[in-house]
């Protein structure tokens, strides 16, 4: 799963349980709200609680909740909790079994220009909370 389904997924997951925050929910009411795949999902899911952004309660009224109010939930945790790597990652083939200086060269450029866009997309992930992303697309809490 890429970088930006993953995101996208927990987002949905998180969205879904911020509408009844602090009630849990079960992770096949929101795969079926959702439309995830209950199976990546639970993944995700299990990943967030590792990460403090969800928590899990056990017996016939659990699942899982928000461990805190959305407003409190940046993206960039969100992404950091979820990913075990960057969105950019670099592969020059090589040529003949070797790097060639002209790969290597462009090699150190796309991964200085790529370092440099993955700060910037991490610095502003910082400043978005989940309940902002609620109100931008006009979902109720």
């Amino acid at each position: 799963m890429s970088a930006s389904t993953k995101l996208s997924a927990a987002v949905k997951a998180l969205t879904f349980l911020s509408k009844d925050y602090p009630a849990p929910k079960n992770s096949l009411e929101i795969s079926a709200h959702t439309g995830l795949n209950a199976s990546k999902l639970r993944k995700i899911l299990s990943m967030l609680v590792k990460n403090g952004i969800v928590e899990s309660a056990y017996g016939t009224t659990g699942g899982f909740n928000l461990k805190r109010k959305p407003s409190k939930i940046h993206l960039q945790e969100i992404y950091c909790a979820i990913e075990d790597r960057k969105a950019f990652h670099l592969d020059v083939p090589k040529s003949n079994g070797k790097y060639s200086l002209e790969s290597s060269k462009l090699n150190v450029y796309f991964l200085e220009l790529f370092s440099t866009i993955q700060v910037d997309i991490e610095e502003r992930m910082k400043k978005i909370t989940l309940q902002s992303i609620i109100n931008q697309i006009n979902l109720k809490k």
